[in-house]
């Protein structure tokens, strides 16, 4: 008897179904000729983001091998279940030794670790560059509205209103948003494929992370024109015009 894996049934018998085939096994003695009695699901052993393997398991009282991995599902806690799970083995087996424990979450945690490091650090610089990218966006607006006091004094005293003067600070502002988040993006989808190795079943190009990345920056580059556009429309058109 033996099990075999969906990925190895998908290869191997891809319009049929394969229980009640037989397969020739050789583990650890001779081969055999063996029924194939059932289908499991894939198991990632080195991690999730590790490739599918063909994989077939054997009954251990046929295949005996030199250790053994128990896994035991609970809705319960799992650390509080362990002592019992202990003595269930050793009522049967008193002389068996236990390696290790661990819980699904644990080694999943422990698997994603380096990844997770990399991530964050990634996320800490992206967060950085936003921030600055606010700052100098806030900067430009406000210098170049400084340097408009005039012109926004000669439009206010033409008719122009407090709408219009905030429209033109703030479409000024966001004319700058656009083409910088068009040629991000432009470099994000040529780069982005190096970092296919750190996503797991995600697509380097996902269109929902791209579509949300565009709109964070383009509501954090109206918050960073609002001030200066606010100011703009504060303008007194007697003042500005006695300045110049």
């Amino acid at each position: 008897m033996v099990l075999v894996g969906e990925a190895m049934a998908r290869r191997f018998w891809p319009a049929e179904d394969p229980v009640g085939k037989r397969i020739a096994v050789k583990f650890t003695g001779e081969s055999k000729v063996r029924e194939i009695i059932g289908v499991i699901g894939d198991t990632r052993h080195t991690g999730l983001d590790s490739d599918l393997r063909f994989e077939l398991f054997l009954p251990h009282l046929q295949e005996p091998y030199g250790s053994m991995t128990y896994v035991v599902r609970t809705a319960a806690d799992p650390a509080a279940l362990l002592p019992a799970v202990k003595e269930a083995i050793w009522s049967v087996s008193p002389d068996e030794p236990f390696a290790s424990t661990a819980t699904i979450e644990s080694l999943v945690s422990r698997s994603l670790a380096e990844r997770r490091f990399t991530l964050l650090l990634l996320g800490s610089f992206a967060l950085i560059a936003l921030i600055l990218a606010a700052v100098g966006i806030y900067g430009l607006i406000s210098f170049s509205t400084s340097q408009r006091i005039h012109e926004i004094g000669v439009r206010m005293a033409l008719g122009a209103q407090t709408r219009d003067i905030f429209k033109l600070v703030v479409g000024e502002g966001m004319l700058l948003t656009t083409i910088g988040v068009c040629s991000g993006l432009a470099g994000a989808f040529a780069l982005t494929r190096l970092m296919t190795g750190l996503l797991f079943r995600t697509s380097p190009t996902d269109p929902v992370t791209f579509a949300g990345i565009t709109l964070l920056l383009i509501v954090v580059s109206l918050l960073a024109c609002y001030l200066p556009a606010r100011r703009a429309t504060k303008v007194d058109p007697m003042l500005a015009l006695r300045r110049e």
